[in-house]
């Protein structure tokens, strides 16, 4: 697990970016910089969003798709599963008193 993960993780206009990409897979750098302004009102402009993007992707929880002159953003979670593995979550079952 490398400290890249969690550099990416510690900004929250980065947290912001991989929220919306959560929520709607497969956008270009224009579509994150408007949804970010729209429901986050962070106006960075698209070169500041667009090295945040290679930031992510460097962590490995954002991936990348080219179509013609479109670059398309994809969330890839599987590097969260090292801190899980580090850090389990506590079986949900379990009573408090033990």
């Amino acid at each position: 697990m490398g400290a890249e993960l969690y550099k990416a993780l510690d900004d929250a206009t980065r947290r912001a970016i991989l929220d919306e990409v959560a929520e709607r897979d497969g956008q270009t750098l224009f579509e994150i910089c408007g949804r970010l302004a729209m429901k986050h009102g962070l106006n960075s402009t698209r070169q500041a969003i667009s090295q945040h993007l290679a930031v992510l992707e460097g962590a490995g929880l954002i991936t990348t798709r080219r179509e013609g002159r479109y670059k398309y953003h994809h969330l890839d979670t599987s590097p969260l599963a090292a801190i899980q593995r580090r850090w389990p979550i506590p079986n949900a079952n379990r009573s408090n008193d033990q």
